[in-house]
């Protein structure tokens, strides 16, 4: 597919969100369940207050050096499948073919089915009952994770400004909850983080530690680039794109650092360490009982946005790689009244709610998160190789700092690499395995394509 005709596919999509409202989606795409629940288990690796904000801020900094990459690439290609697309124009389509297979497949299902189950426990503490409900198999909790799928698939399928509409509020709703519960935790004064000494004593291999730690963190980061997905709908995204990755992260890490900062401040080190419900915890710590059901409700509305922002962003992966003849051709179809890519959208939504019901989703996500990083390093490389290989090609946005900033996303994703192939072996060629499964499902396409 050539140039003109990949940017004519889009046409038939409605580019309805502005700069704030992209900026919005950065934000509402990350912040899901991640932070309410991670630095429980970060701490209990990396036992120190000053390690733990030094590892949400690595994170956003590494985070901003791939939305500078990334938004050179999307301004270059403004149109749907982000990632996929820069793939596919640097290296051709079975590399690009193998990461839309493990993202829609495995990643963003598996992350919509994990998110959906979150939204559904948490809802279980203002209705009890869902955890005793089995319904042939199927416990209560997985039912209603399915079910909010559906219903975000529904808001999807009628029109990009409804999900918008949806993203904005959720988003605006979590970020003054999480606002909140920092303000709570510097108005009561009750803890004293002791910041020294940053390495605390008897901490075996603090590297490998860190780099442990990390894995969480980059998980609750995960996401920031699913702006990239729906460039298609997306006003002057020349200008927009980058913009709004660029300011979407920055928020992300100041909301991520100060809500670490208000659980050192809630509970010391050693009541943080294992903690699963770290924000419920500190909640409670701050204002008793309430504080629990004040986090519980917070979550409820996070990951339900959170979830809607991915079901889009994924929905335009799906288009993406159906317009190139490597999935369904139907999933290529734009709805003629609501602009959508309705047939894409129930497609993933479809096998993110089997995901859901299946419980099955869990073990293949940890699986393939390694292979999603070391997709991020090719992507990383790509803008090298698109400077070489399409020198003449409009550039509206240039990275700033190149080659340094692109080079440091790229060697902060292979350390990442390197530090799970060692620690978690089994669990990175496991992930290698499952992307390699794609590889007759490309065949097959190809050839019904041709």
């Amino acid at each position: 597919m050539n140039l003109e005709t990949a940017a004519r596919r889009d046409e038939g999509l409605e580019r309805a969100l502005g700069l704030r409202s992209a900026t919005l989606f950065v934000v509402g795409s990350v912040i899901g369940s991640g932070i309410f629940l991670t630095t429980g288990a970060m701490a209990a690796v990396i036992p120190s207050p000053s390690l733990l904000l030094a590892a949400w801020v690595l994170g956003g900094l590494l985070a901003i050096a791939g939305a500078l990459t990334y938004a050179e690439m999307g301004a270059m290609f403004p149109r749907s499948g982000g990632v996929y697309v820069f793939l596919k124009e640097a290296y051709g389509p079975l590399l690009a073919f193998l990461y839309g297979w493990a993202a829609l497949f495995v990643v963003l299902s598996g992350g919509l089915a994990a998110v959906g189950v979150g939204f559904a426990t948490y809802l279980s503490y203002f209705i009890p009952r869902l955890t005793s409900v089995r319904v042939a198999g199927i416990t209560g909790i997985q039912l209603v994770a399915a079910a909010m799928i559906v219903v975000l698939a529904a808001i999807n399928y009628v029109g990009v400004r409804r999900s918008n509409m949806v993203n904005v509020v959720t988003t605006a709703a979590k970020v003054a909850a999480l606002a909140a519960l920092v303000v709570m935790a510097f108005v009561s004064g009750r803890a004293h983080p002791a910041y020294l000494p940053i390495v605390p004593d008897g901490l075996a291999r603090p590297h490998a530690a860190f780099g442990v730690a990390m894995i969480a963190v980059l998980w609750t980061y995960e996401g920031w680039y699913f702006l990239t997905y729906a460039a298609g709908e997306i006003k002057d995204p020349h200008r927009n794109l980058p913009r709004a990755l660029l300011g979407g992260i920055v928020v992300l890490i100041a909301v991520y650092v100060l809500v670490n900062v208000a659980y050192l401040q809630a509970l010391t080190i050693d009541e943080i360490q294992g903690t699963a419900r770290i924000a419920e915890r500190a909640a409670t710590a701050l204002v008793g009982p309430a504080g629990a059901a004040f986090i519980a409700l917070t979550v409820v509305v996070s990951t339900f946005g959170n979830n809607g922002s991915a079901l889009l962003a994924g929905s335009r992966l799906l288009f993406a790689m159906a317009c190139d003849g490597v999935f369904l051709p139907i999933a290529s179809r734009v709805h003629p009244r609501y602009r959508t890519p309705h047939i894409a959208i129930v497609a993933l939504s479809s096998w993110a709610m089997l995901l859901a019901l299946s419980g099955t989703y869990e073990q293949l996500f940890t699986y393939v998160m390694f292979a999603s990083i070391l997709f991020n390093v090719a992507a990383g490389i790509a803008l090298f190789r698109l400077r070489r290989i399409m020198p003449d090609r409009p550039r509206p946005y240039r990275t700033w700092g190149y080659p340094f900033v692109p080079v440091v996303f790229i060697l902060g994703s292979c350390a990442f690499v390197f530090n799970t192939l060692r620690e978690r072996p089994v669990e990175s060629f496991a992930g290698l395995g499952l992307v390699a499964l794609g590889l007759p499902g490309y065949w097959y396409w190809r050839k019904q394509d041709r």
